[in-house]
């Protein structure tokens, strides 16, 4: 096959591109541009998105021994991730513009782009396994290494995405993918992993939020409120800077009238007011999610003991029952979860294999837990 290797200049895309070609397929490696001003983006290792990472995605190809272009997609990726972030915690949700950009920078985008140059796939350094299943479906599964598994931020994938995709890394452990990347004379092979939003320079969220929403802020301070009390217990300077199941930096003016610590238990933009009570205020086991993406066949009822869902990244799976109506993802959680935001995505699993995502629109309290 023809494939494009998606290079983003650390260890793992590196040693994918690498065994894509010992598969035998002719390998063009690409590096995405997603800024017109990379140096606006986060500098040294901790990123994605740097002029460093570019010039180490370009290194790496010369070792592999495949051409090596960068693909400039900074006003595709500023639409709709950047843009889609700020208009989401404008709206006091709280977004992850890691799985947007799966859904339609790396996966929308680019393989389109790929495959009308003639491309086969898109190969990338995501740790999670395809296989194919008796229904002729390809399948998205967990990776081995369940500590670096990254199947939750690709549980936006379609049936056709995912035909036109590789994962070469999904059977191996990070510690050997860097034993692999240092035996093939990688330069990547110690780079630290990229983590933190990439287009937020100085990791401060509320700080850029704040910067760049501008006119957009829907507020730019308001009243912290005890859920329970309904007392302020202090103010603050926008509520962009918080987010559900926030501790740290409420800087409340006087203490609860508990005395137990407070969490954010919700965000109102329009009045900026931050609610916020005690821990067990956050506990959910009821959960509604819109713009589903399926995997593979739309399911209707999914209730069985294999039957899970993750709500974080690198988050606990909740055992539940998912019922699906339309475009509506109804969710009972059978293991409570707690600090769940809307804009945060729900990835649906049966066993290992993903069956999709939602993005979730509310959370609510049974009696049991009420």
């Amino acid at each position: 096959m023809r494939v494009v290797a998606a290079m983003s200049g650390g260890v793992d895309s590196a040693v994918a591109a690498a065994r894509a070609v010992e598969a035998g397929h002719e390998v063009t490696g690409i590096h995405l541009a997603l800024s017109r001003n990379p140096a606006s983006y986060r500098t040294g290792a901790r990123g994605c998105c740097t002029i460093e990472d570019s010039n180490d995605a370009r290194r790496a190809a010369d070792v592999i021994g495949i051409p090596f272009y960068v693909w400039d997609l900074s006003d595709r990726f500023h639409e709709d991730v950047v843009e889609d972030f700020m208009d989401e915690y404008a709206a006091g949700r709280t977004p992850n513009p890691c799985l947007r950009c799966n859904e339609k920078i790396k996966f929308a985008a680019v393989l389109d782009r790929a495959l009308a140059l003639g491309f086969d796939a898109v190969a990338t350094g995501h740790y999670a396994q395809l296989r194919t299943g008796d229904d002729g479906l390809i399948e998205l599964h967990r990776a081995v290494d369940h500590g670096k598994d990254q199947s939750y931020v690709l549980g936006v994938l379609d049936q056709g995405q995912l035909a036109h995709s590789l994962f070469p890394l999904g059977d191996t452990s990070k510690p050997l993918v860097r034993e692999e990347a240092a035996r093939r004379g990688l330069l990547v092979a110690d780079k630290p992993d990229s983590h933190d939003i990439c287009f937020v320079a100085d990791g401060d969220n509320a700080g850029w939020l704040r910067e760049k929403l501008g006119d957009r802020n829907p507020n730019t301070g308001g009243d912290i409120v005890d859920a329970a009390s309904g007392e302020v217990l202090g103010t603050h300077e926008g509520t962009v800077a918080y987010t559900i199941g926030q501790r740290r930096g409420l800087r409340l003016g006087r203490p609860a009238p508990d005395g137990k610590p407070r969490f954010v238990l919700d965000i109102e933009p329009v009045s900026g007011t931050v609610t916020v009570g005690p821990r067990e205020g956050l506990r959910v086991d009821r959960i509604t999610g819109v713009r589903p993406r399926w995997c593979g066949s739309v399911p209707t009822l999914l209730d069985g003991p294999d039957v899970t869902v993750q709500l974080r990244a690198h988050g606990v799976e909740h055992r539940a029952i998912v019922r699906v109506a339309g475009d509506e993802v109804h969710i009972e959680l059978l293991d409570p979860a707690e600090g769940i935001a809307p804009g945060q995505a729900a990835v649906v699993y049966d066993g290992s294999r993903v069956v999709g995502s939602a993005t979730i629109s509310a959370t609510a309290r049974s009696e049991a837990l009420a």
